[in-house]
């Protein structure tokens, strides 16, 4: 049973909170009001059974008991009876929400709400990001601080001043007006893809892939597409996001290791999710001025999905899109991302000295991905005593576990 609850836990958390929030008004709030709830669902659940409604129940014990916080803070007296009276102006204690309180469907989502508010230009960027992560995705403040490459006393005083930010300057809960909606669109398209990119591979932890955490990302996604129709936007990371989990069951040994695309069995990737990605695609590369970012990392996910056969890779098509991206989109993780393209066309050598040179700007120092790469490249030449070194620096600066499991046996093939 312990299982089964912590498995709520991953999949319902992110809208649980998000719903109390819309409900209370208060960040802080809400989330203790959800560590709560499943602090009941913990102690009831194991005789009661997991109600059919495991969401619902939840959000209405939080709401319970987020009622009882303010009764017990003398701080609060002063307004209590209007926040009780807001509270429970359309329902009455003991019974269950109204099924519009947890609607899963449509636009006017939780989740998306939460978003579009972590969203409003009045906070920084990174606050955004920050906040979205902590939130959405439940990632710990030492999770996102590791990310961010601070300190945990930093995140979480930036975390702090986001939340207050938004209780002080009264910003609204809501998805904006069609007039202010496209100046947050780029916000919120970087917060769903980090979501899902959580899900993808995983900060840190024992697995790679958070399933409940793609998925999420991905209705998302089309909930933005449904409410944005003919923006090409929205399309191009719907498919981006759908054509990288199309991959999700042959990323992964059944112990949790990881498989390379290189020898991934291609029959169990998802077919029908391909094909609609393959589509979107299309859709997202017909905008009107330069595409987006996600537009056209959807079009290299779609030349890998294309073919048969590793083999059969078309790697200077790969490489060419990551010299577009990097025209449309200067960063060094995209540099990094062509130079492993350059690998594959002109050979381990031209890549190594890009590769050197984004390493020498030092603006990726611990992000353990660069000496990862910089190790394979140096293995392929045969220059082993730098490989060595290039993936022990990568293996500290590893966080989840299968990458370390991947990494330590490189350095244990290169041992022999």
């Amino acid at each position: 049973m312990a299982d089964q609850i912590e498995l709520v836990f991953r999949n319902e958390s992110g809208r649980v909170v998000a719903t109390l929030i819309r409900l209370l008004g208060d960040f802080e709030l809400a989330e203790d009001a959800m560590q709560d709830a499943f602090a009941a669902a913990l102690a009831q659940w194991p005789s009661e059974g997991i109600p059919d409604n495991p969401r619902a129940w939840l959000v209405n014990v939080g709401r319970h008991k987020a009622i009882d916080r303010l009764r017990r803070h003398m701080r609060f007296l002063a307004k209590r009876q209007q926040i009780e009276a807001d509270l429970m102006s359309d329902y009455r204690i003991g019974q269950w929400f109204p099924d519009d309180a947890v609607a899963e469907e449509g636009p006017e989502d939780d989740v998306l709400r939460l978003i579009f508010t972590c969203c409003h230009p009045a906070l920084p960027s990174e606050a955004r990001i920050a906040l979205t992560l902590r939130t959405v995705c439940g990632l710990t403040t030492a999770e996102i601080a590791r990310a961010f490459l601070v300190s945990e006393a930093t995140m979480a005083q930036r975390l702090v001043r986001a939340k207050g930010k938004i209780r002080d300057a009264g910003i609204p809960y809501q998805v904006p007006s069609r007039e202010v909606l496209a100046e947050r669109l780029d916000g919120v398209l970087a917060v769903i893809y980090l979501i899902f990119t959580e899900g993808y591979a995983a900060t840190s932890g024992a697995n790679l892939i958070r399933d409940e955490l793609c998925r999420e990302a991905i209705r998302l996604g089309r909930l933005l597409v449904e409410l944005m129709p003919g923006r090409a936007e929205p399309d191009g990371l719907l498919a981006l996001m759908l054509l990288h989990d199309a991959r999700r069951d042959a990323r992964t040994t059944p112990d949790g290791d990881v498989i390379l695309l290189e020898f991934q069995d291609r029959s169990r990737w998802d077919k029908a999710q391909i094909a609609e990605g393959l589509s979107r695609v299309e859709a997202g590369l017909r905008a009107p001025a330069l595409p987006s970012t996600y537009a056209v990392q959807a079009a290299i996910a779609a030349l890998h999905m294309r073919a048969e056969r590793y083999e059969d890779t078309d790697w200077p098509q790969i490489a060419a899109l990551y010299g577009v991206l990097m025209r449309i989109h200067p960063s060094p993780v995209i540099e990094l991302n062509h130079a492993v393209a350059v690998s594959m066309v002109d050979g381990p050598e031209p890549a190594l000295r890009l590769v050197d040179s984004i390493d020498k700007r030092g603006e990726l120092n611990g992000y353990h991905m660069l000496p990862a790469v910089r190790g394979e490249l140096l293995r392929r030449i045969g220059r082993r005593e730098e490989a060595v070194a290039a993936y022990r620096l990568a293996l500290s600066g590893a966080e989840l576990e299968p990458e370390r499991r991947f990494l330590a046996a490189r350095l244990a093939e290169l041992a022999q």
